[in-house]
């Protein structure tokens, strides 16, 4: 084999015996760390089941705390159990975004590798291109009598066979890696994403905590930690309610006009999403038992939704698509004896849904909204007898907010004019099971 030869095909050998070298140098140094960084997500894990364990004994306390919630120190129970569970939270939240990060430096590992592997192996494919390139510009009489006897020139073959060999797959390599990259890529946005996300409910978690911080202040204040305090509190919410509940009947009665059937969506399960992830009923709609046995309650006029157990902080979910009709605070106007702080949404399907006694409001007026997007949190605010979400399905023909969409409603009781949803035709309220999806 003539000098020429020799020379290409021994710069060929000696780039991809580097290439490679360097490869599994680089690929050692990231295996390393990517093994490091699993070992933490693994640690971080099992402390997530510890902490996620903490807040579940925490949502009984809540529960137990609950039934005694007319009395000063079951309601300071409910809210130290809350507060406990909303730490709990604040902790598992912290422990994802610092999980959510490690897998971002994972990702940016396996990025930058495949990154270096591409111009490694382009580089390797462009060296290959050009010594095959020297090889073939010469004629075949050329490289036959370029060589001293035959043995020498079906060597020379063999090696051209292998360095296209080599060439096929580089560009397989080549072809792998940027497969590989693209995909790194989208789960890295996606990891961001998470990040975002994750970060903005760690925010609201904090929010809700001073809530439930000044919450606590406040009943102690009102109360001055007397339990004849507490139950004359009660009782004076109690009387309220009830006379604002008859006031806006009234109210109610000379806004309402028979609503047109054919405006009511058929009873269809599936059409609503539910708007907990647990669901727990502990109040139906109608005239249930409860609301029979306790007219004082619900005036012996039935319960105009359900009631979905949640400790204080449970992220509330659009139960379909729809856009924010409005949110609103009956507590700034009237403390105690309402929905509280409520999110209504109107939904393309003929439906429109109540969300009350909200902690936390994480939706705005006019905004656009998908099935399952949190537009609150859970609380305890308004008339509420222990932690849930009231939630209310309205024909969309047949519900508007006071002030808004129906006349304004000044409330003699309150000495206040009220913002919250009311019902304009008669017939509108509608059972939420009829349209929720059946929990298995």
């Amino acid at each position: 084999m003539n000098f020429q030869m020799k020379k290409t095909f021994f710069s060929v050998g000696a780039f991809i015996f580097v290439f490679f070298a360097c490869a599994s140098l680089y690929d050692y140094a990231h295996a390393a760390r990517v093994d490091e960084i699993k070992s933490n997500i693994e640690a971080r894990n099992k402390e997530l089941s510890k902490i996620e364990e903490e807040i579940s004994g925490y949502k009984k306390e809540i529960q137990k705390a609950g039934t005694e919630i007319n009395t000063l120190s079951g309601a300071i129970k409910t809210i130290d159990s809350s507060r406990k569970k909303i730490e709990g939270d604040i902790r598992v939240t912290e422990n994802k975004i610092g999980t959510t990060n490690l897998n971002v430096e994972r990702l940016s590992l396996e990025i930058g590798r495949k990154e270096e592997g591409i111009t490694f192996n382009l580089s390797a494919t462009g060296n290959i291109l050009r010594q095959m390139y020297e090889i073939e510009s010469q004629s075949l009489a050329e490289i036959v009598l370029s060589y001293d006897n035959i043995a020498d020139f079906w060597d020379s073959i063999e090696n051209l066979g292998r360095l296209q060999t080599s060439m096929s797959a580089s560009l397989a390599e080549l072809r792998s890696l940027k497969d590989g990259l693209v995909e790194n890529k989208g789960d890295m946005e996606q990891e961001l994403g998470s990040l975002v996300t994750l970060k903005g409910s760690l925010s609201d978690k904090k929010q809700i905590a001073e809530i439930n911080k000044k919450e606590k202040e406040k009943l102690l204040k009102q109360t001055k930690n007397k339990e004849a305090e507490y139950k004359e509190q009660l009782a004076d919410r109690l009387k309220k309610k009830e006379a604002l509940e008859a006031e806006l009947r009234e109210f109610e009665a000379e806004l309402k006009t028979v609503l047109d059937p054919s405006l009511v969506p058929g009873a269809q399960e599936g059409m609503l999403r539910w708007p907990l992830r647990d669901v727990t009923i502990t109040q139906y709609f109608g005239n249930t038992p409860f609301a029979t046995q306790n007219p004082q309650v619900y005036n012996g006029k039935g319960h105009n939704g359900i009631d979905l157990s949640a400790p204080p902080g449970t992220e509330a979910f659009a139960a379909a698509s729809g856009m924010i009709v409005d949110t609103g605070d009956t507590d700034v106007a009237c403390w105690g004896v309402s929905y509280g702080k409520w999110v209504l949404i109107e939904h393309p399907n003929g439906l429109s849904t109540l969300y009350a006694h909200l902690s936390l409001i994480k939706a705005s007026k006019g905004q656009t909204v998908s099935a399952g997007e949190t537009i609150g949190y859970t609380g305890n605010t308004g008339y509420s007898t222990g932690p849930h979400l009231h939630f209310t399905v309205f024909a969309s023909d047949a519900v508007g907010v006071a002030g808004l969409s129906a006349p304004a409603y000044k409330s003699r009781v309150c000495g206040t004019e009220l913002k919250l949803p009311v019902l304009t035709k008669q017939n509108g309220y509608l059972n939420p099971l009829s349209y929720l999806q059946i929990v298995e």
